[in-house]
């Protein structure tokens, strides 16, 4: 159905994206495309989408295509009916129903009578039943957008689906509602995601590396089964070549204590015989000649070794090495924290919640905000970290420290390199050497120390994040996260949550990632669908 092949892409700065890739979809396969941020997952569905094209290769499809972008800020200024490709079509049968029977107005329709029905039925199902086909999308959230373009599914009716990101910014009843469509769906599909529970749904992965593409037949937990395997088999090629390295290096240094004992020994002969001092200086010389070679031969054997075994470390993933050392609270478990009574928000005027929040959080808790889009967990977060306060009822807060990362890490100076804001938030003076040792170990090499926060990507902030959480002499005692696993790949998720799980201050997290939450291991729930 869809076939890719030998596909490059070049940057119109030039700067080589992905070489040669080739692969192909069949008719109602369901595959993800899955890699790091940055190995060029979402320009591919480009390419296929025809919105880019290769610099080389070929991308062929046989049948319609939709495609449902991750940003949607480009249809602001659109119609609903435009943004979801049938803007032409509509107003055509909006003409003729006016008497306009022009055989152009004709053609633009394509016999497509039922246009109009099958796109109210289609938003209906997505919680939009009264929606102005013609109205701009630009007056709907990020959520409600996704919304629209899911149900353009159903209004375009297409043979490959294409899908950036579809979960990111739905509520849990519209993910169910996506992952049910997945399950059923006889459309051939090709997505890219990091919510794990949507890519266990799917029947292949291709994973977009440095390589190219490689193919495993199986949905996440299989993939990840693999990678597992792997990895396993990797740590035991880097245990043994470790292994083989001390071994050497232990030959080495016998075999020349062995020589030098032995010079010695021919030494102390010579001199015994009398041997004449031209001749003495010329066995000596070549004494050291035999040494130096053997010595050579040794070094030789050892650097192939080393140079092996660097490849094979560089090779492991980043939650292998990365290391956190989160200072522990010193808050006392089970002390009360917050305590909220009767508690609400105003927004031009009107309460957000219909009745007053009431809730205590105690040290050591881990706790999840739920509630559907628009509820206000974002706001709760808020007032809980004291960033806000509340317009009705009481918020009290004992003395401690909160953090309140939203999904945007807002927290870092855009304005600041990553080496400036880690120092910005260095207020115990820790040195410079451990500053940069620290860095490092959040997998910042020494290239990017120089780089402007403003362009980190979406998991280079999270690690930047975490980073300055570290070097702070206050202590962390209350971290809230805001949706932290948007616009992170899956490595990157990892990575937080080993951190997240390291740290044994009290939790609240806000999330849609179900796969996430469970990692987490959250105690409880503050539900704000009771209260809106």
């Amino acid at each position: 159905m869809l076939t890719i092949q030998n596909v490059t892409y070049l940057h119109p700065d030039r700067e080589l994206l992905f070489q040669d890739l080739s692969l192909s979809i069949a008719s109602q396969q369901k595959a993800a495309l899955i890699g790091n941020n940055g190995s060029g997952k979402s320009t591919l569905l480009k390419l296929i989408a025809g919105e880019l094209s290769p610099s080389a290769g070929r991308v062929q499809c046989d049948g319609t295509i939709y495609y449902v972008p991750q940003i949607f800020g480009q249809f602001n200024s659109s119609t609903i009916a435009d943004a979801l490709g049938v803007g032409d079509k509509l107003r055509a049968y909006y003409r003729i129903l006016d008497g306009d029977a022009g055989e152009e107005t004709f053609a633009q329709l394509d016999d497509d009578w039922g246009i109009e029905e099958r796109c109210h039925e289609a938003l209906a199902e997505w919680g939009f039943p009264t929606l102005n086909l013609l109205d701009t999308v630009s007056i709907f959230s990020g959520g409600e957008k996704m919304k629209l373009f899911l149900a353009g599914i159903q209004i375009n009716q297409p043979r490959l689906l294409l899908l950036d990101e579809p979960s990111n910014h739905l509520d849990t009843v519209s993910k169910a509602m996506l992952y049910n469509f997945i399950r059923h769906t006889n459309i051939s599909i090709l997505l890219v995601s990091h919510d794990r529970a949507l890519l266990n749904l799917l029947d292949s992965m291709y994973e977009l590396n440095p390589k190219g593409v490689t193919l495993y037949s199986g949905n996440y937990d299989f993939y990840k089964e693999q990678k597992d395997l792997s990895l396993h088999a990797l740590q035991q090629q880097i245990h043994s070549q470790e292994k083989e390295l001390r071994k050497a290096k232990e030959k080495e240094r016998a075999t020349m204590e062995r020589q030098q004992r032995t010079d010695a020994r021919g030494k102390k002969k010579q001199e015994k015989a009398g041997v004449a001092r031209i001749m003495m200086n010329t066995l000596r010389n070549n004494a050291e000649n035999s040494r130096s070679k053997l010595q050579g031969q040794h070094q030789e054997k050892i650097d192939g070794i080393r140079t092996g075994l660097i490849d094979l470390r560089a090779n492991r993933p980043a939650t292998s090495t990365m290391r956190f050392g989160f200072t522990e609270s010193e808050q006392p478990p089970g002390k009360l924290l917050v305590e909220a009574k009767d508690m609400n928000l105003q927004h031009d005027g009107t309460d957000l919640w219909r009745a007053g929040i009431s809730f205590q959080i105690r040290s050591g808790e881990r706790i999840q905000l739920s509630g559907s889009n628009g509820s206000g967990k974002s706001s709760l977060a808020r007032l809980i970290s004291g960033y806000d306060a509340p317009t009705r009822g009481t918020c009290h807060r004992s003395a401690h420290r909160s953090v309140y990362i939203d999904q945007d890490y807002s927290l870092l100076r855009d304005d600041l390199t990553v080496y400036e804001q880690v120092q910005h938030t260095n207020d115990g003076g820790l040195p410079e050497h451990l500053l940069k040792t620290r860095l490092d170990q959040f997998l910042f090499p020494m290239q990017k120390w120089g780089q402007p926060c403003k362009q980190l990507s979406g998991g280079e902030r999270m690690r930047l994040a975490l980073c300055c959480l570290t070097v702070s002499k206050e202590v962390t005692d209350l971290l809230i996260l805001d949706e932290p696993t948007n616009n992170l790949d899956i490595q990157n998720i990892e990575i937080l949550t080993a951190a997240i799980n390291e740290f044994k201050g009290t939790l609240i997290v806000i999330s849609h990632d179900q796969t996430f939450s469970e990692a987490l291991a959250l105690q409880r729930s503050i539900d704000l669908q009771t209260h809106n």
